[in-house]
């Protein structure tokens, strides 16, 4: 059963879910409050109504680590005004530094890692029901849910610490897998946005070769699912049979969330991504093809070590040439343990903050030419929300939080969260549309 985030029930110590970072810790949460309901453990939709917070924290790069410690610190402070009973924090931040944790920050009561769920159910006074590990208590919009496919990641980037805190590759069954979507598709859930620390590896594990395709060609087939949208694949040894399976779906999204991180020969052997610049351009060149009208997310990252300017160069010129439809910049960020940690951090700041304006410049004005060009045009929207005198959706080639928006009047517009509406676009802003109903 899918329940919803904000019940609330009394009588009992209250918990209050925290979730930092990315869409794979908020299917974490979502299953751990799912636990919770089923131990009848009662939820706090907010922190003011707790007696104890479960800060799942992240850990992915600098930025990400200190946020999540300012929120356990605001957690602690709560705790020592008398407003918290306790403060629990899990997740990727405390499997990697938990001794420092434990050291730095002492009032917290207790410390969890990636796959300690049942260790934080005993210490909220319940049980894991691992028969139920399906189950989620949604905290998305009720129309659109992520869906992990799988745990961990097998490869070597000289920069990523996710495998510290992640572990290695583990694909879920394509059973459990299928009955949780259909299970989500009965609670109402229109979108189902497929994840996991690279998607594309899926079946690898289990059966010696990729099987993200046929995974998708039955998840097309549930009932009352309209959109799949594919994140977090990994251009290495794209399995190029999934395109065959996206042009065969209408449910299917044409929409590929595709990390390259670098377009530069030298700094992509030095990630160790297991790719060539010209292997890169002739992917996104058959992606194009061979899905027309495919929008592509990616994202880089700028300031690595060896990226120096002729590198980076390089990749302002990839980003101009590609025309990805949506793109996100990340500054590199020292991890330790990680390969490339050895090379130090001999880019400052500064230089790394100018590279990652630069590569949005270009790319605000490729987002401005694509959106100029759906001025005059009607497109499928998926409305999310109202927010003040307008409605909120997004076409297929949106992701939620992460890219662009359509902007809708409410004034004679009768739509609803949740539901389909063809929308005529009258102008267009650099990252978002606006549009009405009737034009």
């Amino acid at each position: 059963m899918v329940q919803r985030a904000g019940e609330r029930k009394s009588g009992k110590p209250r918990v209050h879910v925290i979730t930092m970072g990315c869409a794979k810790n908020t299917v974490d949460s979502e299953k751990l409050l799912a636990q919770l309901r089923i131990n009848r453990i009662p939820i706090a939709s907010t922190i003011d109504e707790a007696d104890v917070a479960v800060i799942n924290t992240c850990g992915f790069i600098d930025a990400a680590k200190e946020e999540s410690i300012d929120m356990i610190i605001a957690g602690v402070k709560r705790k020592g005004q008398g407003r918290l009973r306790k403060v629990i924090a899990m997740g990727c931040l405390t499997e990697r530094y938990r001794v420092d944790l434990e050291k730095e920050i002492p009032e917290v009561d207790r410390f969890f890692g990636t796959h300690q769920l049942g260790d934080v159910l005993e210490e909220l006074g319940g049980h894991l029901r691992s028969e139920l590990l399906g189950e989620r208590y949604l905290t998305t919009p009720s129309h659109t849910a992520y869906l992990k496919i799988s745990e961990g990641c097998d490869h070597p980037c000289s920069f990523c610490a996710i495998p510290l805190m992640r572990g290695t590759h583990v694909s879920r069954q394509p059973e459990d897998i299928l009955e949780e979507a259909r299970t989500l598709a009965r609670g109402g859930v229109k979108e189902l946005i497929v994840i996991g620390q690279d998607t594309t590896f899926y079946g690898m594990d289990l059966w010696g070769e990729r099987r993200l395709a046929s995974l998708l060609e039955s998840l097309a087939g549930i009932a009352g699912i309209e959109w799949i949208r594919l994140m977090y694949a990994y251009p290495a040894h794209f399995p190029l049979d999934v395109l065959d399976v996206m042009v065969r779906h209408p449910n299917i999204c044409r929409y590929l969330d595709i990390p390259v991180q670098h377009a530069s020969d030298t700094v992509l052997k030095s990630m160790r991504r297991g790719m060539t610049t010209r292997a890169l351009r002739e992917l996104v060149a058959t992606i194009r093809a061979k899905v027309p009208g495919i929008a592509l997310r990616t994202t880089l990252i700028v300031g690595y070590p060896d990226e120096g300017e002729k590198e980076f160069a390089e990749l302002l010129e990839f980003v101009r040439e590609s025309r990805f439809e949506r793109l996100g910049v990340f500054t590199y960020s020292l991890e330790e343990g990680t390969t490339a940690h050895p090379l130090g951090d001999p880019v400052s700041r500064e230089e790394k903050e100018r590279r990652r304006a630069a590569v949005m410049e270009v790319q605000r004005e490729i987002a401005e030419d694509l959106n100029d060009a759906l001025v005059g045009a009607r497109v499928r929207v998926l409305i999310d929300r109202l927010e003040g005198d307008s409605w909120y959706g997004r076409t297929a080639a949106d992701a939620p939080e992460i890219d662009n928006e359509v902007i809708i009047p409410a004034e004679g517009a009768e739509l609803a969260p949740g539901t389909f509406s063809d929308i005529g676009i009258v102008d267009a802003y650099e990252y978002d549309l606006l549009g009405r109903v009737s034009v």
